[in-house]
């Protein structure tokens, strides 16, 4: 495995400690001591739940590409792609809400879809070089 792609994961496996964080928030959302409108408690819980999910995506691809023997050039573009996506998405959704009493999603709502085309990017990236390894290993 690349060094450049085992201190992505390091830092990736450092960023659960955010994750866990925002669950902690959730909960203060839930139980009301963090005021939140409707809109803004949806899409709390969908960027943390994307943030969990693809983290672990991320983590997972890595590994199994590496395992497989896949090319290290494409293990290392479907991981960052992934990872770059655990990022957007939830970004995506926590800053499209900031404000006191927001109605609709904000800008930042773009880097949803931005995010969702990276995770699809690595996806079949990855697939695509597993497929590639197990082919060449027969």
């Amino acid at each position: 495995m690349h060094p450049l792609v085992i201190i992505v994961l390091g830092v990736t496996l450092l960023t659960v400690v955010g994750i866990a964080f925002g669950g902690t928030f959730l909960l203060r959302v839930a139980a009301g001591g963090v005021p939140a409108n409707d809109l803004q408690k949806t899409f709390f819980r969908a960027g943390h739940a994307h943030a969990g999910v693809l983290v672990v995506l991320g983590l997972l691809i890595a590994v199994l590409t590496h395992v497989v023997g896949a090319s290290p050039g494409w293990s290392a573009a479907g991981t960052i792609a992934v990872l770059v996506a655990a990022i957007l998405m939830p970004a995506g959704f926590f800053l499209s809400v900031v404000g006191a009493d927001p109605r609709r999603p904000g800008r930042m709502f773009v880097s949803v879809p931005i995010g969702a085309a990276c995770l699809t990017a690595g996806v079949l990236i990855s697939g695509v070089a597993v497929l590639a390894a197990g082919i060449t290993a027969l």
